[in-house]
């Protein structure tokens, strides 16, 4: 159809802990921000990062956002998928899922964040990811969990912290690597 326009998603960026750690700065950036109340809960009292936060969400700038449960559900699944749910904390969690449900309702999300496990993760739901203070991951990995010793595998979800068969402390090694998806 001559003249039809072809609308492009919003870009949004999804704030990690990483980002005000970073440094970054809401009023700077104009595309719409979004965070979770557990990223505002990790940052420390009375601390510049936290006074960065506080002040995106005062100014209208950073809006914070529940993500529902079934967006939490799918993170966790992927996580599972990648070996990397045992390395996420519940803002982390919280974080993707709020990506992966503005990507449900039409937007195109990129979280801000240096946490490996994060775009590691993001990267398998094929949410674009922008690092500040580090280069991000090249590879996406899936994570085995091992004994050093005895070489017992187990799941990536495996919440023993050591061997059941010989006690020694366990391990993670990447058990195989995909290219990531390029962020824009």
């Amino acid at each position: 159809m001559l003249g039809a326009r072809v609308l492009t998603p919003q870009k949004v960026l999804v704030l990690d802990t990483s980002a005000f750690i970073a440094g970054f700065d809401s009023l700077s950036v104009g595309e719409a921000q979004y965070s979770v109340p557990e990223v505002g809960r990790e940052l420390l009292l009375n601390s510049l990062t936290k006074l960065r936060f506080t002040t995106a969400v005062d100014n209208g700038r950073l809006k914070i956002k529940v993500p529902a449960e079934e967006a939490l559900g799918r993170v966790k699944e992927a996580s599972r998928k990648v070996g990397d749910v045992l390395f996420l904390s519940d803002a982390d969690l919280q974080v993707l899922a709020l990506a992966l449900e503005l990507k449900a309702e039409g937007y195109d999300p990129q979280i801000v964040t240096d946490d490996y496990s994060i775009q590691n993760v993001a990267d398998q739901l094929g949410i674009a990811f922008a690092p500040l203070m580090t280069f991000g991951i090249r590879f996406r990995l899936e994570w085995v969990i091992y004994c050093p010793a005895c070489h017992r595998k187990y799941s990536s979800d495996h919440s023993l912290k050591s061997c059941e068969v010989c006690g020694t402390k366990l391990k993670r090694k990447p058990l195989g690597k995909r290219a990531v998806r390029e962020s824009e």
